[in-house]
């Protein structure tokens, strides 16, 4: 199963890759191509920066699906700050050339949504997930377990995009926003589930299974 909304370029990009484009061509067009060859480089790098290719949904009915594109940075029991509960923090680290388009974990409905500003440290840094700009959503899965997904800014990211409110429905694999320019996605999960990744795997965003949230004839 496929699961794509939105055109192969994130339309959070196309005003950064017009502009890119258009002072390439501009420089090209007056001073050549030498001189244009750097602006011709910055406008490939910003294109594929905001590529968004789809993704086929694995069909595993209790799967905790990657919500972006990277390697794995962390994975440890800790408090969920939203929740207030002990969890287990799957943290997914994307550098400027990953696919930074993110994606719903799981099937369920968004229970609320918090928005906190703060620091722009690297995100591959542990206190990144407490410090950083960062937009929370609580996902109740439709399995009625509770899942925590964080979308943190890094170093040069500037901008979180999230699209979804409070009382939609999410769907595995459904993209509800982007970070613009390196990052971090956090993800807290009940202590019982299954757990299918280890620090340093590379992962993509909805094909990979994270975790496996336990069903209730485990």
């Amino acid at each position: 199963m496929s699961n794509y909304p939105h055109p192969l370029i994130a339309k959070e990009g196309w005003p950064f890759i017009a502009a890119a484009f258009f002072i390439a061509i501009l420089v090209h067009f007056f001073a050549g191509f030498v001189w244009a060859l750097f602006f011709w480089i910055i406008a490939a790098f910003v294109l594929q920066f905001f590529r968004d290719p789809p993704r086929e949904v694995p069909s595993l009915p209790n799967a905790v699906l990657s919500p972006a594109d990277g390697r794995i940075v962390a994975v440890e029991k800790v408090e969920d700050p939203y929740l207030k509960r002990d969890a287990i923090k799957v943290s997914v680290f994307m550098n400027v050339f990953n696919v930074h388009s993110n994606r719903s974990p799981i099937d369920g409905e968004v229970r609320d949504k918090w928005y906190f500003p703060g620091k722009f440290i690297n995100a591959d840094l542990p206190k990144a997930s407490v410090e950083n700009e960062r937009n929370a959503l609580w996902i109740k899965a439709d399995s009625g377990a509770d899942v925590t997904c964080v979308q943190v800014a890094g170093l040069i990211a500037k901008r979180i995009l999230c699209n979804v409110l409070p009382g939609e429905h999410l769907s595995r694999g459904q993209r509800f926003g982007f970070i613009r320019f390196g990052s971090r996605v956090d993800v807290y999960l009940p202590l019982e589930t299954k757990i299918n990744v280890n620090i340093g795997d590379k992962v993509q965003a909805t094909t990979t299974v994270l975790a496996e949230l336990k069903q209730d004839n485990d």
